[in-house]
């Protein structure tokens, strides 16, 4: 196997969320361009509360067209600790803080044209505390037993991966897989 080396990159796009870049990548002498959205990374949480509920999230999404049912989650801001923007985002998704954080694992998106990489933890002890959420935001809490959230991605009523990766890796880890 030839290693692949970034020759050459350019900034084609710089979003809010995203840059595009255009990368000229060198395997074994022959030349080719790779685009690649570079991404800050983000978190997703598994909050379940004392009565053994997950809270989910309800909110449209624009790449899907449609609002999806899934996992409290959000990207890192410049310079800021993947455990603090967990903590950050339940206070703004669902108004709840988590007195324990246990990381799960985590997972590029799309490792073939972006760097996205999200950590999945599983969040307990909630108590309210609510910090204010991003303005372009329309979220509708729904909480619901866990095993119900389990059975909704495991029979694909669930659709976004996070919350399909999460769900699956909280049940792993409290012994219901």
């Amino acid at each position: 196997m030839t290693e692949e080396q970034v020759v050459h990159e350019e900034t084609i796009y710089e979003g809010r969320v995203v840059n595009l870049h255009v990368e000229t990548i060198d395997r074994g002498g022959q030349l080719f361009e790779r685009e690649i959205l570079h991404h800050g990374g983000a978190v997703a949480m598994v909050p379940i509360d004392e009565q053994g509920r997950v809270y989910l999230v309800e909110q449209y999404r624009s790449g899907a067209r449609k609002r999806l049912l899934e996992l409290p989650a959000g990207g890192l801001e410049p310079g800021e600790e993947r455990e603090a923007c967990a903590r950050r985002e339940l206070q703004e998704e669902i108004g709840q803080f988590p007195e324990t954080l246990t990381e799960l694992g985590g997972f590029y998106v799309a490792a073939s044209y972006t760097t996205e990489y999200i950590t999945i933890y599983l969040a307990q002890g909630l108590r309210p505390s609510v910090r204010k959420g991003d303005i372009d935001e329309d979220i509708t809490i729904t909480p619901m037993p866990f095993n119900d959230a389990l059975q909704l991605a495991l029979t694909n009523q669930i659709v976004d991966s996070k919350t399909l990766i999460g769900l699956v890796w909280a049940a792993r880890h409290l012994g219901e897989l």
